[in-house]
């Protein structure tokens, strides 16, 4: 799902401050097809001082706690 990352980075249905670090920000899209059924696709995203840098993606069936920074509500 490489293509999809770069996708959820561009257009994110929302975008969560993880809980834990709060450089850490979550970028989540649902995605109804996945090779393991409906998931969401969450790349986590860390923003130290002058830089950012993808840590990792995954799949996931919920979306982790934390504050939604995106949509703005």
């Amino acid at each position: 799902m490489e293509s999809e990352i770069e996708h959820v980075l561009q257009s994110p249905a929302e975008i969560r401050v993880s809980r834990s670090d709060k450089t850490v920000e979550l970028f989540y899209e649902f995605y109804a097809q996945t090779r393991v059924g409906a998931k969401f696709l969450c790349v986590v995203v860390k923003y130290p001082p002058d830089d950012a840098f993808v840590v990792t993606a995954y799949l996931t069936d919920q979306l982790k706690a934390g504050e939604t920074i995106w949509p703005k509500k």
